[in-house]
């Protein structure tokens, strides 16, 4: 897939963003919030694979902060055909409140992309990439990640 323009990678924070980072002691309240669940030595989501050859378990992709709140936020993600079909991965984005409480923000089918645009309380808006050419771009409105409009290569497109 081809990088939108003007996307900021979830893998490699600004260098503001870097000196935000969670506490590796974080990492299971992170995958608490997401929803995930301990399994031997890995975490997995709901969607239950059979142990098919794709899968790959649940991993914090990255730490930021990521609406510049001064908090640090963790996207999570999980792969495999069997539950995210042709994307073949999904993700989910972990907010830390004030109270040291993680919580999450969204959870989407595919890869996420940053962008330059922002919805309300500095949350960046977020492109759901994967297989394809016209991707959604998803926008904070206080409350959830809701559709905006669909984008390819930063150009509108239907």
């Amino acid at each position: 897939m081809a990088a939108p323009t003007g996307v900021v990678s979830t893998t490699a924070p600004s260098a503001a963003a870097t000196t935000q980072r969670a506490a590796p002691s974080t990492d299971a309240a992170i995958f608490l919030a997401a929803g995930f669940k301990r399994r031997g030595n890995t975490w997995r989501s709901d969607c239950d694979d059979p142990g098919t050859a794709t899968y790959t378990p649940g991993a914090i992709e990255s730490r930021s902060d990521i609406n510049g709140d001064g908090r640090p936020d963790a996207i999570v993600t999980e792969g495999g055909t069997y539950c995210y079909g042709n994307t073949g991965t999904a993700f989910w984005i972990v907010s830390q409140q004030s109270d040291g409480r993680w919580t999450l923000v969204t959870r989407q089918t595919g890869i996420a992309e940053f962008l330059k645009t922002r919805g309300l309380n500095g949350w960046p808006d977020l492109l759901v990439g994967g297989p394809g050419f016209c991707f959604p771009v998803l926008r904070w409105n206080g409350s959830a990640y809701m559709p905006n409009r669909k984008e390819y290569q930063g150009k509108p497109c239907k």
